[in-house]
């Protein structure tokens, strides 16, 4: 299980800066925050929220290409 949890955050945080808008970025969270919270046995609705909340919130973090508004 541990690697398939490594594998899981390397391949979301490769693909996270490939995201324009806000919502791509909170839907792709949401579903990275379902998957890891699948994987270590938690709540995946909870998990879900919280990675789309990060997802939507990580247009401004360093290191990450801007989000656009279209």
């Amino acid at each position: 299980m541990r690697k398939y949890f490594v594998i899981l955050v390397l391949a979301t945080t490769s693909l996270s800066g490939c995201l324009a808008t806000p919502t791509e970025r909170g839907l792709a969270g949401a579903v990275a925050g379902a998957a890891i919270a699948d994987a270590t046995d938690e709540n995946m609705v909870a998990g879900a929220a919280l990675g789309g909340l990060v997802g939507a919130a990580s247009c401004g973090l360093p290191g990450l290409p801007p989000c656009t508004r279209y």
